[in-house]
């Protein structure tokens, strides 16, 4: 058996090599590559994935893990050893599903229409985008079906995201949270936009200050970098080697709260346990769970009054001009007021659960052909208004305005949300161990925070099954009412 685990080892290893150099390249070409190489890198990320997948559901991994699955049931159930082979088992039972072919299809079709969808986003033209849309749609349907039969085909795609989850369980979420938001976003929505807050900001500024954020939260440029793209992400090429990005508009310093979202998602893959690096065991264990940490340090941390208490000094030292005159009170409403904005990554945190229930509806119904791609823009646009009661001007700022779909990344955007829920009931656990927070928050001291973090989610990487990591943490499963307690609070709070 040493010599069968030593073996799997080495192939998850070089399985893992194989897909973070995909990665390398799928950041290039976001964030450095010029347009003109947009064919030649779909074709490379092709073969890279079909490398990848070949590797992934090879018939030797199916010979080592029939006589490795009883050594796993062997060993402590916190072994590393015993991790890396259930977990993968269901990786590689999963991969034989889906033909080769399919899995590079996939790969190249959604580089192709990154490359369009950015133009398309620029020049708020959705009919270029369509056809490309139309055949991602046509491909995650192939995909789906891979797994027939099933209980609900978006349970196949929130499988790759969110393993264990069901649908159902997501609607029984969504179903409390819908009406809640929306009352909330009718009661406490406001047009109003502070003077101060509309810039210039120039970019040079923004970006200094992002730094310096990212630094504060524990981020070092010996193992990290920041750089611009057009819808911004995190990704991570080894645990010494994390990719942040952001991007910046001098109307506004939202880039700020980019800035800490990412380091959020950086700082989780950063802190998984330096034994598992060249495993697939080697990142945040689901989307839920990282976006709760990019939402806490984002939101949590990085909207209330403590922290802006310390960091405020810092922005007005460096816009004097539009903000040296400005009390700190000010501006901490002014970053917290709920307002029905079109565009989900600039939203409040009210109104941003609203932009995530729009796209789970969309979603599902694109999936299970009851929704033709041809009349997406209008049903977003009608959709958008019940929720949040104003319609995108356009639809850059609608449907266009997220990269999701052109990387055929559906099934992600419900998680955005249950982080955000799940946040709120880490952070209720973070306080009660750290019964001095706000004060260190408001010197500008996260190390005890990271620390904690650090132990009780970051460490475990995969080992664990997300809802069994979440119920460890937090001690049950995922529930939507400290969430929406905090939201009211907040609101109230603000007038």
């Amino acid at each position: 058996m040493e010599a069968a685990l030593a073996e799997l080892k080495d192939r998850l290893a070089k399985l893992t090599d194989v897909r973070r150099t995909g990665a390398v390249l799928v950041w290039d070409m976001t964030v450095f590559m010029p347009p003109g190489g947009g064919p030649t890198r779909a074709a490379q990320l092709a073969t890279i994935e079909g490398i990848s997948h070949e590797l992934a559901s090879n018939d030797r991994l199916g010979e080592l893990y029939e006589e490795l699955l009883p050594l796993a049931d062997s060993l402590p159930a916190d072994s590393d050893d015993a991790a890396l082979i259930r977990v993968t088992h269901r990786d590689y039972a999963r991969a034989r599903q889906v033909p080769t072919e399919l899995a590079t299809e996939l790969a190249e079709t959604a580089a192709n229409a990154y490359e369009v969808w950015v133009r398309a986003r620029q020049d708020s033209d959705f009919a270029s985008f369509r056809p490309w849309l139309e055949h991602i749609v046509e491909l995650r349907q192939r995909y789906v079906e891979c797994f027939a039969p099933y209980d609900d085909a978006y349970d196949v795609l929130l499988e790759d995201y969110e393993p264990g989850m069901r649908t159902s369980e997501i609607r029984e979420i969504f179903s409390v949270l819908t009406p809640e938001l929306r009352s909330l976003v009718a009661e406490h929505a406001t047009d109003e936009v502070d003077a101060f807050m509309r810039g210039p900001f120039p970019v040079a500024g923004q970006e200094r200050l992002s730094r310096e954020l990212a630094e504060a939260f524990g981020v070092t440029w010996e193992q990290f970098r920041l750089d611009t793209t057009v819808h911004p992400f995190e990704v991570t090429f080894g645990l010494g080697d994390i990719r942040l990005t952001s991007r910046y508009d001098e109307g506004d310093i939202h880039s700020l709260f980019t800035a800490m979202h990412e380091t959020g998602h950086g700082i989780y893959e950063w802190g998984v346990s330096k034994t598992l690096e060249r495993t697939p065991l080697c990142m945040g264990a689901s989307s839920t769970l990282h976006e709760s940490q990019s939402r806490l340090w984002e939101n949590i941390v990085g909207r209330s009054l403590p922290f802006w208490r310390w960091f405020f000094p810092r922005v007005q030292e460096t816009f004097p001009e539009r903000l040296g005159s400005v009390s700190v009170e000010e501006f901490h409403r002014a970053v917290n007021r709920v307002r029905r904005s079109t565009i989900r990554v600039d939203a409040d945190e009210t109104s941003y659960g609203l932009h995530l229930i729009l796209r789970f509806e969309l979603e599902q119904e694109l999936i299970e052909g009851r929704l033709a791609v041809a009349d997406l823009p209008g049903a977003w646009n009608a959709r958008f208004e019940e929720l949040m009661g104003v319609v995108p001007p356009d639809d850059a700022h609608g449907v266009l305005q997220d990269s999701h779909w052109a990387g055929a990344s559906f099934g992600y955007f419900p998680t955005y949300l249950l982080g955000s829920v799940l946040s709120v009931q880490i952070w209720e656990k973070v306080r009660a161990a750290i019964p001095n927070l706000d004060e260190q928050v408001g010197r500008g001291e996260f190390s005890e925070l990271h620390d904690w973090l650090r132990e009780n989610v970051y460490t475990y990487g995969r080992k664990l099954q997300p809802a069994d990591l979440i119920r460890q943490v937090v001690g049950g499963p995922i529930d939507p009412q400290p969430f929406l307690g905090y939201l009211r609070q907040k609101a109230e709070t603000q007038g």
